[in-house]
């Protein structure tokens, strides 16, 4: 078992494109129900287009374990120790930690948690998602994901293998 890690930054709008952050149904919609159809035409081309997109869009996945099917050049880092993992999370906190807008965020009691948390998190087998709110209207997520296997999701392979 190993660890990746995930940085992501953009604007919150950008962050708020829910339909290309979260995995395409398996089944597609049913077809348009003929040419004046319109919404059916619709339907049917953004279906294709977040099947195509969420794969390899920058995104962060709504479930933490899709990271897992981007591309490997969105991997920050691979850890073969919960600790170390949590340790660039507690290095990227640190980093972002002053343009955090909230004051609660950038407390440096509250940063050690996380971290410490994020450790036993990963160290159980579980992955690890934060978000914060950076500079208006940009925002932060920072993600490790537990790889091989993934226990969120199994069948999930390597992006690295």
């Amino acid at each position: 078992m190993h660890y990746h890690g995930y940085l992501w930054t953009g604007t919150k709008q950008r962050f708020d494109e829910e339909a290309l952050r979260r995995p395409p149904h398996p089944d597609p919609p049913p077809p348009p129900a003929g040419d004046e159809d319109a919404a059916g035409r619709r339907l049917a081309e953004r279906y294709r287009e977040v099947r195509a997109e969420f794969p390899v869009v920058d995104l962060p996945p709504l479930e933490t374990a899709y990271w897992l099917i981007k591309p490997s050049r969105l991997v920050q880092g691979t850890w073969e120790e919960p600790k170390e993992a949590a340790g660039w999370l507690g290095e990227r906190l640190t980093e972002y930690a002053p343009r955090f807008m909230s004051e609660a965020d950038r407390d440096s009691t509250r940063l050690a948690i996380l971290v410490n948390s994020a450790a036993e998190n990963l160290g159980g087998g579980g992955d690890v998602s934060h978000g914060f709110y950076i500079e208006r209207p940009s925002f932060l997520s920072l993600a490790l994901v537990c790889c091989s296997p993934n226990k969120a999701q199994p069948d999930l392979a390597c992006p690295l293998g």
